[in-house]
């Protein structure tokens, strides 16, 4: 089991990597997965949308390597909206299969913090204190817009991370 520190310490990134890239513009066609947000814990921060190669050596790899090595990386931030549903679209190179993470950075310090904030991911995996294997979030994208939804998890006690309870 790989620690929650290496988990949160993933998730720390150069903030302009990937953007360019990930950015979705209107009225333009090709591969992209546009997401719906569940389950916020509430409408203050960031939300980070970040996707990977599908395989554990890349998954949540750091950015700066994955850019150096030609590798699949794309971000998109936003400010949580205040109301309404919430969706992201991102942008990725071609179809296949990729693995998406969600961050609602809820102080707004592109980083992730254990207890303040939220996580997610494509399947939306069950998690505990470890980043999931990427084949638990691997999600196929065709030649056009692949719809997801990914469902935020908070920490719930002192061992794992859960949707919110109703």
């Amino acid at each position: 089991m790989i620690p929650l520190l290496f988990f949160a310490a993933a998730l720390q990134s150069t903030p302009d990597l990937g953007k360019a890239e990930g950015r979705c513009r209107a009225n333009e066609t090709g591969p992209a997965f546009l997401v719906e947000v569940g389950g916020l814990k509430d409408r203050k921060g960031q939300l980070k949308l970040e996707v990977y190669p599908a395989n554990d050596k890349d998954f949540l790899q750091d950015d700066n390597i994955l850019i150096m090595e030609h590798k699949v990386f794309r971000r998109v931030e936003v400010p949580v909206p205040a109301r309404g549903p919430v969706q992201l679209c991102i942008r990725i190179p071609g179809p296949g299969t990729y693995a998406v993470s969600l961050l609602h950075d809820r102080d707004s310090n592109r980083k992730f913090g254990l207890s303040v904030d939220g996580i997610g991911f494509s399947n939306n995996p069950r998690l505990g204190m470890s980043k999931p294997k990427a084949a638990a979030v691997a999600i196929s994208a065709g030649s056009t817009l692949t719809h997801v939804r990914i469902v935020m998890n908070y920490r719930s006690g002192l061992v794992s991370f859960s949707p919110l309870r109703k």
